[in-house]
């Protein structure tokens, strides 16, 4: 079963006046459970809108989408909030946390939104700070941490709410290099013990690390392909 399914999405924007922008142009994309993908595109390529509109902080102006086999243009506000809290966990390259909260509270708030009582989610958040590393480090702040383990705290509150999916932003935009490649060694492995993750990116060598790349070009996909494939063909065409 396809945890997404899009069909020809299309997204304009008004901008006042008559002026309008076609961000998305019939885009049709299905992701099953356990996929790793990665959305690749230029500047205005639509890769950010259509980021937006599968983790339902926007809605498309025609075209159908589906999560989990339920149709989201027919959700009111109050399913729509509780797929975003309870189905979806967000990582983002600013972080996003509170910065005068430790850890713990910042992996806690998915779960204080969704209603879960203080004894289980605070066993909840301990269990998954440990889960990605940070065990140890459940009492310090955001600025007592490093870009890497300020990234590890946001995947933890991504993965606490326990989603369908992980929706990961530029999550290494903000890092150096080799920490970079440490928080995609942890989304692999997150991949590997069942999650679906999709990851919204526009440096190569970390779409490298998906098992399929999408790429979007003016509103619509160029090329939808297996990454093993891609780098077959790329060696052949190198010999």
């Amino acid at each position: 079963m396809n945890v997404i399914e899009l069909r020809d999405i299309v997204k304009t924007y008004d901008m006042g006046g008559a002026e309008q922008v076609l961000a998305l142009r019939g885009v049709s994309l299905a992701i099953g459970k356990n996929e790793y993908v990665a959305i690749m595109g230029p500047s205005g390529s639509g890769k950010s809108t259509l980021m937006n509109i599968i983790g339902c902080l926007d809605t498309p102006t025609s075209g159908l989408y589906q999560f989990n086999g339920v149709n989201v243009s027919e959700m009111g506000d109050n399913d729509l909030a509780r797929v975003r809290n309870k189905e979806i966990g967000f990582v983002f390259q600013t972080f996003n946390l509170l910065p005068r909260s430790d850890a713990l509270h910042n992996v806690e708030l998915p779960l204080i939104y969704g209603g879960v009582s203080s004894s289980e989610r605070r066993q909840r958040a301990l269990e998954t700070l440990d889960h990605v590393g940070l065990g140890d480090r459940v009492h310090h702040k955001p600025n007592e941490l490093s870009g890497g383990q300020r990234q590890r705290v946001a995947v933890a509150r991504a993965l606490v709410t326990r989603p369908s999916i992980i929706l990961a932003d530029e999550p290494t935009g903000n890092l150096d290099t080799k920490t970079g490649e440490e928080i995609m060694a942890l989304f692999e492995e997150l991949h590997h013990q069942g999650n679906t993750i999709i990851l919204v990116t526009h440096e190569a060598d970390i779409a490298e690390h998906a098992h399929r790349v999408v790429r979007l070009r003016d509103g619509k996909i160029e090329t939808d392909e297996p990454v093993q494939k891609r780098r077959v063909k790329t060696a052949a065409t190198a010999s």
